[in-house]
């Protein structure tokens, strides 16, 4: 999809926020909605694997903070830190077919910080295409 012909929102899933997986793209910025990616990951039952913490390259580059204005304030910090706390790290981190995070991230830092070493996930051997290329975080619908 495009910024002309953006795709409707997937429904959420009981439970848990409408959110977004971005990545850069030769046509702009790709965005996955992550409820979707969940369902894809169910409706293909992709096997769930344990992986190890220190194969997720996404803890030692930007992550929550690159595709926002404003720099990462104590207010922004402490609000990661509580969707830290909140969630649940019995279910499967979501990763792409080259081993990148789709969906989890707040799972992947809580396990870190637990001092846990692995973290149940599952991956796609094909990415699913975009929900939305070329639209600024701030235009999706949450």
């Amino acid at each position: 999809m495009n910024e002309e012909s953006a795709s409707k929102p997937v429904p959420l899933i009981p439970g848990l926020r409408r959110q977004y997986h971005f990545r850069p793209g030769p046509a702009g910025l790709q965005a996955w909605d992550v409820h979707r990616l969940i369902r894809l990951a169910q409706e293909h039952a992709l096997p769930v694997h344990d992986v190890p913490l220190a194969q997720i390259r996404e803890l030692d580059e930007p992550y929550w903070f690159e595709h926002e204005d404003a720099p990462p304030t104590p207010r922004a910090i402490v609000e990661h830190l509580k969707l830290m706390d909140s969630c649940d790290l019995k279910w499967p981190i979501v990763l792409s077919s080259d081993g990148r995070l789709m969906d989890g991230m707040h799972r992947v830092a809580q396990a870190l910080r637990e001092g846990r070493t692995h973290i149940p996930a599952v991956r796609f051997s094909t990415d699913p295409a975009p929900d939305y290329i070329g639209v600024s975080p701030e235009d999706l619908p949450y």
